[in-house]
């Protein structure tokens, strides 16, 4: 009874440590930037050095702890640190701010993952003898958990208007729950970290990660599945709606937006796709025009007037004034063109969008699925 208390405390934790983290997603811009207003000169100082306390204390709790197995339980520990440089390298952008957010997350998904392994780990040897000190499932389904967390937060990001998701940052977030299962591992390791090998124990597991999957191929579908649409004088570019669709939008979009244009964003509001995309193509077209690339400038400029008109014409929550160039610029921009160097390929989708037919794509996850439940 006091093992259950236990387990079902440190699960109840781990849970809302991840309703916390996947809450407060669409918020963190604004909590980085208030940290950031108040304290100018000591940002750097506040966060960098929380989370190195935060790293400080984990390893003198580590080292004190650790008394046998020795050699191994200080391999998980370097692995641990080994996995916390490669993913401060992956995530590097040279943008402080960005940089930092990436630096908590880690440290997020770090304590979420020793949570949901106390929660699956059996009480502490003392009192209910070393064989009850587990196997291998502490660790299965510790990372099954974390990865679902993580596809769970991603998720929110990619639907929340002003924030990304995509699948890239699942595997960010995979690697720091790696991270810090190796960490709590290591302090607290179980008996055996084999699995036996009984129906009763893999197909529990099979379903975790069947689950897992599911939720992970359902958010490429809605992230990373569209179309690729071809304009003949414009060229290709990545988007989630075929041209059909997108010039059903943009006739939408110019009904709605003449009377209540998008000034205004909740935080907690569905993300208008269709006024995402065309941001990426403004952008693009801004950075090409102002780097001198006057033929990339030109096509995006194109693919905005032929498929985002309403973009062009009204004021967004990302400028007040309307994105379309004026008749001048317009036509010094065309007289550069002198020669057309061939199918232009725009560069502005921000992550990538894949042409796979849908049902190919749910069928070969049907069929990993089945694979993994058969085996179990």
């Amino acid at each position: 009874m006091q093992e259950h208390r236990l387990r079902f405390g440190w699960l109840g934790g781990a849970i809302a440590g991840a309703a916390v983290v996947i809450a407060s997603s669409p918020y963190i811009g604004e909590i980085r930037s208030a940290i950031l207003a108040a304290f100018p000169a000591q940002f750097r100082l506040i966060i960098g050095g929380a989370i190195a306390a935060a790293v400080v204390v984990a390893l003198v709790h580590a080292l004190a702890t650790i008394r046998d197995r020795r050699r191994w339980r200080y391999t998980g520990l370097v692995a641990a640190i080994g996995g916390a440089i490669v993913y401060a390298r992956l995530v590097a952008t040279g943008n402080l701010l960005v940089d930092v957010v990436e630096h908590v997350h880690f440290v997020e998904y770090g304590l979420i993952a020793w949570l949901f392994y106390r929660a699956w780990l059996p009480a502490s040897a003392e009192g209910f003898g070393e064989a009850s000190r587990g196997d291998g499932r502490a660790i299965i389904w510790t990372l099954l958990a974390g990865t679902l967390v993580g596809i769970a937060d991603e998720s929110v990001q990619a639907f929340i208007p002003g924030r990304v998701g995509e699948a890239h940052d699942i595997f960010l977030n995979v690697v720091a729950v790696s991270c810090g299962l190796c960490f709590a591992a290591s302090v607290d390791p179980p008996a055996r970290f084999s699995v036996p090998l009984q129906r009763g124990v893999l197909r529990p597991m099979a379903y975790g990660v069947s689950i897992v999957l599911v939720a992970f191929a359902a958010f490429f579908h809605a992230v990373h599945l569209g179309h690729q649409v071809y304009e003949p004088d414009i060229g290709v570019f990545w988007s989630h709606y075929d041209a059909r669709t997108l010039l059903a939008e943009s006739a939408d979009r110019a009904s709605r937006w003449r009377t209540n244009p998008p000034l205004e964003v909740r935080r907690l509001s569905r993300e208008d796709e269709y006024l995402s995309e065309a941001l990426w193509h403004v952008q693009e077209r801004n950075r090409a025009w102002g780097a001198d690339d006057q033929f990339s400038a030109w096509r995006e400029n194109l693919i905005l007037e032929r498929f985002y008109a309403p973009v062009l014409d009204t004021p967004t929550f990302a400028s007040r004034t309307p994105a379309r160039w004026p008749a001048p610029q317009r036509e010094d921009a065309a007289a550069r063109i002198a020669a057309d160097p061939g199918i232009y390929i725009s560069r502005a989708a921000p992550y990538p969008i894949y042409t796979w037919s849908p049902i190919a794509f749910w069928s070969g996850v049907a069929l990993v699925i089945v694979a993994v439940l058969t085996a179990c």
